[in-house]
């Protein structure tokens, strides 16, 4: 089942569990895109340590539950692309640690479902992949949801900057993947005004738009087709953002390093929005945080 494809590939997680279409049309597209090939993986938790002839069974259940899940996943792909290059695996161990280490140097993008699970089932589960694989992957990772949008269409993305090497990582990506798609950009720094503030209000408001226009400076002068507009909001970044995504493709944010399994140290932001957002949330690690 299984043949290595050199180059910068696309990373699609399949949940045998139910893998909506969206997925697979976002991981189509990125691929088509960038043409690059698409490796598909399933992870089969570890059998439990017990001689229990039930135990086996059920666990032969799953791989080939499995199996099934990666023939039907190609199967889409095809045909939607029917010339695509792809590879397919069924690798042991927890679905979070085993994308996390298959995310190889040259991988481009992880492309996952949203199984929106509680914040609780989030912390403790072994179903959660989303927010730890957005946390520690050492690429970008796009997390669909199943009532997304065509990929296709001419919504915008819209990028959250707040002046952050992180920020700017995010920006970079959101205005590359603009460009692929023939789209524009917003991008949107939210200003959660402090209590006390040093100087009036206009004066942190402009001071931010000079910053966002210096954060978007590099990326626009290397991406010159693409528009981009920039705004700087009052509120809650989280809120504004989410708010933001509904008229756009994807939502693009840096994260803050490398979390443990629960990927906590994804960002506060990141996170919010992968509860909120109403579209697919691209989060960016930094160069610094792949080291």
């Amino acid at each position: 089942m299984t043949r290595h494809i050199a180059g910068d590939e696309i990373l699609v997680g399949v949940d045998p569990r139910g893998f909506p279409a969206s997925v697979i049309a976002w991981a189509v597209a990125e691929a088509d895109l960038r043409n690059s090939p698409l490796r598909l993986v399933v992870a089969m938790p570890p059998m439990r340590d017990t001689p229990h002839v039930d135990t086996t069974l059920r666990y032969r259940a799953l791989q080939e539950q499995g199996e099934r899940a990666l023939e039907a996943a190609a199967e889409s792909i095809l045909g939607l692309t029917p010339g695509a290059r792809m590879e397919m695996e069924l690798l042991n161990g927890f679905p979070a640690a085993v994308l996390i280490g298959q995310a190889r140097s040259d991988t481009k993008m992880v492309v996952l479902g949203s199984r929106q699970l509680s914040r609780p089932a989030e912390m403790l589960s072994a179903s959660s992949v989303a927010v730890p694989v957005s946390a520690q992957a050492n690429c970008p990772v796009a997390v669909v949801r199943e009532t997304e949008r065509s990929f296709g269409d001419s919504s915008g993305l819209v990028v959250g900057v707040e002046g952050s090497d992180f920020s700017r990582a995010a920006v970079a990506v959101a205005v590359e993947e603009a460009d692929l798609r023939g789209v524009g950009v917003r991008a949107v720094w939210v200003w959660r005004r402090p209590v006390v503030t040093f100087g009036g209000e206009e004066t942190g408001v402009e001071e931010r738009r000079r910053l966002l226009a210096e954060t978007v400076s590099s990326p626009a002068s290397a991406h010159p087709d693409v528009q981009i507009t920039q705004e700087v909001r009052r509120g809650h970044p989280v809120e504004e953002l989410a708010r933001a995504s509904a008229a756009a493709s994807a939502v693009v944010v840096g994260r803050r390093g490398r979390g443990g399994y629960t990927g906590m140290r994804l960002g506060s932001v990141a996170h919010g929005l992968l509860h909120q957002a109403q579209c697919t949330v691209i989060t960016v690690p930094t160069a610094e945080a792949l080291e």
